[in-house]
């Protein structure tokens, strides 16, 4: 079942210049670097070029895709429901030309960082207040399916689990046995 996309980002083609002249900075910062500036200026320029041609950002109803790279393509498939926050930045030299970059963090992901980072999306606020506005939706919308879907009891006592139930008193007389256990090693102490 494929879904409908809602929006598909566009990328500002400032961005090329912003990869130009970072790679530009970090050579200068190499002093045997600095005669070869020329070369990969030349080098970036057609990179960039070719990596913002190969960025893609959707969003359909239930996940966000994102697409980059261009010797190792990579396609993420981001389950809305998993995003837990859509950081967005902009340094000093992202200032310099207008740009952004949306950081979309999931549940689940490491301490590192984000799981996708983009940078230099057309309108990146607007982008991200659609991603965590139907992300908004697409929760609403499961938990009024899933309250319709429970069955309505006539009466307002619980339904017990009997399941539940046993394993809750089985954790509850290890529980017991650990605290009788602790007691008489503080007794021999």
């Amino acid at each position: 079942m494929s879904e409908k996309i809602l929006l598909e980002a566009s990328f500002n083609p400032k961005v090329k210049t912003y990869f130009l002249v970072n790679a530009i900075l970090l050579s200068a910062l190499f002093v045997f670097s600095i005669p070869l500036i020329p070369i990969i200026a030349i080098i970036v320029w057609i990179i960039a070029d070719k990596q913002l041609k190969a960025m893609s950002a959707r969003l359909l109803e239930r996940k966000l895709v994102v697409k980059k790279g261009i010797w190792f393509v990579v396609e993420k498939s981001i389950p809305l429901e998993k995003i837990t926050d859509v950081a967005m930045s902009q340094g000093p030299l992202m200032r310099m030309f207008d740009l952004y970059a949306l950081s979309f963090e999931t549940a689940g992901a490491t301490a590192d960082g984000a799981l996708v980072r983009l940078v230099g999306i057309e309108d990146a606020a607007n982008f991200r207040e659609s991603i965590l506005a139907q992300k908004d939706n697409l929760l609403n919308k499961q938990e009024s399916e899933q309250s319709s879907a429970q069955p309505s009891s006539s009466s307002s006592a619980p339904v017990l689990n009997t399941a539940n139930d046993e394993t809750i008193q089985n954790l509850t007389k290890s529980v017991q046995n650990i605290e009788k256990l602790l007691e008489e090693l503080l007794a021999k102490k």
